[in-house]
């Protein structure tokens, strides 16, 4: 507990929680101060952590030490007779469903006849104290029997490899060549073989991703409370309130309207929040016992209970002609999705349908694929499956302009795609696209100073004081990438949104109402300011997020902003409509202004278009209140084809580029990363100060995939480093400048004409960071991260 807190009955929520006034007027278009960032910043937000019951128990998770391995018994005699131990439970206490999943629900809620990954949950713990819950799971008494493992393509495949998911009957077994194969997609257009035969270069190498983590700092947390109507409240932090309570249910044995889940603070998610980690434990304890539940997970915990980007190999083809024209591209990639499907098959089709990168190619034959193994599971991660292939593709390009002869830059501008371009799906792009200027702005931008070092902190190695700058040699690099926006494939992608419109105390307050999970990414500002913008109130109040109102969908893919931004928009037109209704019932005789179009509503008053009040909002509400409730979805996209690839699969595109100023000291192989700046054409800058920040953050996190961020498995497929101690992320001395260039090239189909923004700067800074150490050393550098012992030869 807190500082200063009083346990009390019900939980202690977020300050962004209960319903309030956004902290500062502003419109869409402003740089509107986010009213969670001072308190973020203060150490004074309250996150999940933080919830608490003053009667509640504290729940833990056995893991399992084996990659893969049978039960042969468990015994919690000795966990329960304990003392403050209330409950012990196995997969033989859950009440109903015994699994659950994203898409493919394969995922034990606890492990029965076996387990698949290094650190699964066997068994779980209430009581009165979280080390007493601790020392109880520790005395559970499980017997192993290990299995043979399923680490890579090979093992997967071979004749006789253990089948993990036996009797799959989801709907993408059908198109797997193995049992082992979770999704597979390939991608075809074009003629690969003639263009081959009339290539002048020929390009084939290939490239490896380690497998990174969210690594957010906030840990997985939640507090389940028993109803007394039978159901459960979970207060939790999460980026997909719905989905969530949708795999919940079932486990639970309880209809969907008894399993209410209200958002609490999130610190940080980047797509580890969108599978279900404590969520079904809390529940069950806390139904079991009677008494609400608190799960906290520590750090070593977290690395196990969540899912990771997915590590991938890759080999790629590319042909071109003697004056720098791609005539093809072939390739293909292969990513471990670990124990679980989790979203490996929408990572794989993201993989390959954006596979060849932001360039235009007639000729194409694409391979993807995703594996079932007893590594950790994968799942969704910031760029979702774009990132391993803007590796790829990227250092490609490099290698083919080198042949050539050519500027890697004007290599990328010769072939770069431009509105009206063919996907290698088939679909057409029909927004903007501006590769070419993109990577125009960041190579005309000035070059940071060189040498001349005048402190310690700006060499390769830093404070640690390893370098004077002999050896120091500095590179540049280039890259650019493409991102869809949205759920895609066919999926029903909607959100909704409730607006209620009333008077209070003589000023017109709007109270919106979504299920948006906000996990850092500013969803609290920017959609004030678009109920401020569509309804011309200074007074906007947020509801908390919870499942009481229809579903917001996920907090992913770039879409938010786009999709829940666009309910509130539809909403409040719904809603100003309805004001206009109701003044020309009953004061359309007074003014002929009220018969006009382009009416607005502006401080409480309805304004014609020449600027004429014609109306009080009071007086057309008369004490009463307007309030509507909408979904909002975008135009509809279509399943890739399992053969060929092709459909209308993408509704939007993102477009992001950097170049990377490095120093590598090569004698040490260490790297410091100079600057690293960024072109993106974010259609419509709602608040440019946070689509600055989302750039600058997703460029930090490609940052850390280039030099140092990685789980590493070995030795049995267990995890050797679930630690911030031994996973290293960026520091602030880590982190370079990043100057960013913001376009604003209207989507005509996207409310306001935005683009998603989140996910395109993860893509190119980390093949941009690459590039130039390539640049700087000299070497071939087809893996990341890549690590001193790389650039020495060691």
């Amino acid at each position: 507990m807190g500082p200063g807190r009083t346990p009390t009955p019900t939980p202690t929520l977020t300050p962004a929680e209960p319903p309030q006034a956004a902290a500062t007027p502003g419109t869409i278009g402003e740089s509107t101060p986010r009213p969670d960032g001072t308190l973020k910043a203060t150490g004074e937000f309250a996150y999940s952590s933080d919830l608490w019951h003053e009667d509640m128990l504290w729940g833990f998770t056995l893991r399992s030490p084996y990659a893969h391995a049978e039960i042969r018994s468990i015994d919690v005699g000795e966990a329960l007779a304990m003392p403050g131990v209330h409950t012990v439970m196995t997969y033989a206490d859950l009440p109903a469903e015994t699994h659950y999943g994203l898409e493919v629900r394969d995922q034990p809620v606890l492990a029965a006849d076996r387990v698949r990954y290094h650190g699964e949950a066997v068994a779980i713990v209430a009581a009165d104290h979280p080390e007493t819950a601790r020392r109880a799971a520790a005395r559970i008494k499980v017997e192993y029997a290990e299995l043979p493992l399923v680490t890579d393509e090979a093992t997967a495949t071979a004749p006789g490899a253990p089948v993990l998911h036996p009797g799959r009957t989801d709907r993408h077994a059908a198109h797997a060549p193995h049992p082992n194969i979770v999704h597979r997609q390939p991608i075809r257009r074009g003629d690969v073989a003639a263009a081959r035969a009339r290539a002048d270069v020929v390009v084939r190498r290939d490239y490896e991703v380690g497998m990174q983590d969210q690594a957010f700092l906030g840990p997985e947390s939640g507090l389940a409370v028993p109803a007394e109507d039978g159901g459960v409240d979970l207060y939790i932090a999460t980026q997909w309130l719905h989905v969530d309570r949708d795999q919940l249910a079932p486990v639970l044995g309880l209809p969907a309207d008894k399993v209410r889940l209200t958002l609490s603070g999130v610190g940080g998610a980047f797509g580890a929040r969108e599978d279900l980690s404590m969520q079904a434990h809390a529940c069950l304890l806390a139904l079991r016992t009677g008494r609400p539940v608190k799960i906290v997970y520590n750090r070593y915990e977290s690395f196990f209970g969540h899912v990771h980007r997915h590590p991938a190999k890759l080999t790629y083809e590319h042909g071109a002609t003697r004056d720098g024209r791609l005539l093809y591209v072939q390739c293909r990639i292969v990513l471990d999705g670990g124990a679980y499907a989790s979203s490996s098959p929408a990572v794989v089709g993201n993989a390959a349908s954006l596979s060849i990168g932001p360039y235009a190619v007639d000729n194409v034959d694409i391979e993807a694929l995703a594996l079932y193994s007893n590594n950790p599971p994968c799942g969704a991660m910031r760029g979702f499956g774009a990132v391993q292939a803007c590796f790829a593709y990227e250092a490609q390009m490099d290698v083919v302009a080198a042949e050539l002869g050519l500027d890697p830059v004007e290599f990328r501008q010769r072939n770069a795609m431009e509105q009206g371009a063919v996907m290698p799906t088939g679909q057409r792009v029909d927004s903007p696209a501006p590769v070419a200027e993109l990577l125009r702005r960041v190579k005309a931008r000035p070059m940071p100073r060189a040498g001349g070092f005048s402190d310690v902190r700006e060499l390769p190695g830093g404070l640690s004081n390893t370098s004077h700058g002999e050896g120091v040699v500095r590179g540049v690099g280039y890259a650019v990438g493409i991102k869809n926006v949205g759920f895609s494939e066919g999926f029903d992608d909607y959100s909704t949104a409730r607006v209620r419109l009333e008077v209070l105390g003589g000023e017109p307050v709007a109270l919106v109402h979504t299920a948006m999970a906000e996990v850092g990414q500013g969803g609290v500002t920017v959609h004030t300011q678009i109920a401020r913008t569509e309804l011309g109130v200074a007074q906007v109040v947020l509801h908390p997020a919870d499942t009481q109102v229809g579903s917001a969908g996920s907090t992913s893919a770039s879409r938010q902003t786009y999709m829940t931004g666009g309910a509130i928009k539809h909403t409040c037109e719904a809603v100003r409509e309805e004001v206009f209704r109701r003044g020309r019932e009953r004061f359309g005789a007074d003014h002929p202004g009220w018969a006009g179009a382009g009416l607005l509503l502006a401080g409480g008053k309805v304004v014609t278009g020449a600027g004429e009040v014609i109306g009080d909002l009071a007086e057309i509400l008369g004490g009463d209140a307007i309030d509507i409730e909408e979904e909002f979805r975008h135009r509809p996209t279509q399943p890739f084809h399992p053969e060929t690839g092709q459909g209308f699969g993408h509704v939007q595109y993102s477009f992001c580029a950097h170049r990377a100023v490095v120093d590598v000291d090569t004698e040490l192989g260490l790297v410091k990363v100079v600057e690293l700046a960024a072109a993106q054409d974010v259609g419509k800058a709602l608040n440019p100060l946070s689509v600055v920040g989302q750039i600058q953050g997703g460029t930090t996190q490609g940052l850390g995939l280039a030099v140092m961020e990685e789980i590493v498995v070995s030795d049995g497929a267990r995890v050797r480093n679930p630690s911030f101690t031994d996973y290293l992320i960026p520091t602030i001395l880590d982190t370079p400048s990043i100057p960013v260039e913001v376009l604003e090239l209207a989507d005509d189909h996207a409310p306001y004409g935005l683009r998603g923004v989140g996910e395109a700067p993860t893509l190119s800074s980390t093949p941009a960071v690459v590039a130039a150490i390539r640049a700087a050393t000299g070497l071939r550098l087809g893996r990341v991260p890549v690590r001193p012992e790389h650039l020495t030869d060691m």
